[in-house]
């Protein structure tokens, strides 16, 4: 919700439309006559008093510079895709004036990446792992004439039997230059070790990268490795690397050759070949939609090999929950997998899987992902196929979640809404009161115009149109006048002054953008409601706020009571 807030909600952008009073469709003539019209009503000149004169001068500015983004083909195709984001872009000004929208769009692309990687030299991207392995099979796998044997009750003994951290950090030296610095820590049943890597990765060009790594480690030795990226096509890419690796037994080679193609717009074929230390032919089928992800793939190699297929059902849902199935079958066994997958906060995901295999046992797999760290928690219940260890691996994390989910994550996410959704009001109010105070400044430049064209009506008894009153903003009812006069203003002045020749003519733009308007109730339902006299008749209308209007009809004619 406040994440809608914040994207729907941009008080700054100026609507040079509205700002104009014309149609998107607008001509360049009609264009120019609206700015004439408004540069008289706000040229500075016209004003002695040096506080009014301010606040026509600032007017007449913003003015002009509408006219000059929507006067211009180039500039006013830009603001129509981008709106005043899109004109702040670094660039345009080498940038081919005769352009379709497509292109423009291309180039607005292009020269948004080009910022994000000035950006990206300034920044590191850090990615980390911790795994942490936890042996439970005590609470299963157990003995009871071993456990009667043990003081302080024969209560299961449950272990860290290894662990793994892993972290990474990325440091940008050239627009086409990145060095990845990584490191790792290992430990298993109190043995253990690590190792640092160094990797250089250079972008050659749109189609293609290489890389250079160099690694050291206090079990395996010195490692330099080469791997390149290229496209061949635009629906088939390849990637080959290579590395060589000084281990205390002599220099062990590896490399792989890997090649992909797109069979369709949601289809990947994959073949892999590796040799080395796990020599293996690998191919494998990748679909992957918007509500569905499958897979099936095939691996023939030493030691292993296996068949495998997996499907992934994606909800439709704000929580992006998923749920997910596995089989995989080999020389090495047997193993199932079935687990969900659910969004808990903006930037953290959930998920736990169960393995069930033979002769693997029962492992419930938990995952925690928040932005780009990673924590895992392999907990291994039972070395063999026990129904009750299925049971309490599947039943058991559901029921904990819902407990967590309802008694942790759901205030801690409805606070955090609430705090953002009260700073998005500050900001709003500080926004509303500067759009309030730039109104008023329209509003006080032109009262005095209006009043001279009302004494002049009064005087020659002028049968033309007349704004008596007009209102803007959310009419809540007509019987809750507080609640009304907190969200509607009077805007009788700005609507006065752009009457010509008897007629008002309001476009479907947001009124909140015209001269002498702001919007009052941001983010919600907003309607004009004008009461006029015309030829001595009075008339009302009530208008939505991005209807067209176009005033006297005689439809708004209030019929007198007899």
């Amino acid at each position: 919700m406040a994440a809608s807030l914040d994207d729907n909600l941009d008080l700054n952008n100026q609507d040079y439309y509205s700002l104009l009073n014309v149609r998107k469709e607008a001509t360049l003539e009609e264009l120019k006559a609206s700015y004439r019209r408004l540069c008289m009503l706000y040229h500075p000149d016209k004003h002695r008093d040096p506080e009014l004169k301010s606040q026509a001068e600032q007017l007449f500015n913003q003015v002009h510079q509408a006219y000059e983004v929507l006067s211009d083909e180039h500039s006013r195709a830009i603001y129509d895709i981008f709106g005043q984001k899109g004109l702040e872009v670094e660039g345009w000004e080498v940038v081919e004036r005769k352009r379709t929208p497509a292109e423009i769009r291309e180039e607005y692309e292009r020269l948004q990446r080009e910022r994000e990687e000035r950006r990206l030299q300034q920044r590191t991207n850090p990615k980390g792992t911790i795994s942490v392995g936890v042996d439970a099979t005590d609470l299963f796998d157990r003995y009871e004439e071993d456990f009667e044997e043990m003081p302080g009750g024969g209560f299961p003994h449950i272990e860290i039997n290894k662990m793994h951290i892993s972290q990474s950090i990325e440091a940008p030296l050239t627009n086409s230059d990145t060095a990845v610095l990584s490191g790792s820590l290992s430990t298993h049943n109190g043995n253990g070790g690590g190792n640092i890597n160094m990797t250089i990765r250079r972008v050659m060009s749109a189609k293609g990268w290489g890389e250079v790594e160099f690694g050291a480690g206090d079990i395996l030795g010195p490692l330099f490795g080469l791997k390149v990226f290229r496209n061949i096509t635009p629906r088939c890419f390849l990637t080959a690397q290579g590395s060589l690796q000084f281990s205390p037994r002599g220099l062990r080679p590896s490399c792989s050759l890997m090649t992909a193609r797109h069979l369709d717009q949601n289809t990947m074929g994959y073949l892999q070949w590796r040799w080395g230390h796990n020599s293996a032919m690998t191919t494998s089928l990748v679909r992957d939609t918007k509500s569905s992800h499958f897979t099936l793939a095939l691996q023939l190699g030493v030691p292993h090999s296996y068949l495998m297929m997996s499907y992934q059902y994606k909800f439709q849902d704000e929580d992006e929950t998923k749920v997910k199935g596995s089989v995989k079958t080999g020389w090495f066994g047997t193993v199932v997998e079935y687990g969900a997958e659910r969004k808990i906060s903006r930037h953290s995901v959930l998920s736990a899987t169960v393995s069930v295999g033979v002769p693997q046992g029962v492992t419930l797999k938990i995952k925690l992902s928040r932005a780009s760290q990673t924590y895992l928690f392999p907990v291994h219940l039972t070395d063999q196929l026990l129904p009750s260890a299925v049971f309490y691996a599947t039943v058991g994390p559901l029921l904990v979640y819902m407990a967590i989910h309802r008694l942790i994550i759901i205030p801690y996410t409805h606070a955090q809404k609430e705090e953002e959704l009260e700073l998005q009001r500050k900001s709003s109010a500080t926004d509303i009161a500067k759009k309030k105070q730039e109104a008023e400044s329209a509003v006080s430049t032109r009262a005095h115009m209006h009043e001279c064209h009302c004494v002049v009506c009064i005087i020659l008894y002028c049968p033309g149109l007349i704004i008596l009153n007009a209102w803007y903003g959310k009419f809540v009812s007509d019987t809750s006048q507080k609640q009304e006069k907190a969200k509607v203003i009077d805007v009788t002045v700005p609507l006065q002054c752009l009457v010509k020749d008897s007629k008002l003519i309001l476009t479907e733009s947001s009124k909140a953008g015209l001269p002498g308007f702001y919007d009052p109730c941001v983010g919600e339902e907003k309607s004009l409601k004008l009461l006029y006299q015309f030829r001595g008749v009075m008339h009302q209308v009530i208008s939505a706020d991005t209807d067209p209007l176009r005033i006297p009809k005689q439809s708004h004619r209030i019929e007198s009571e007899s």
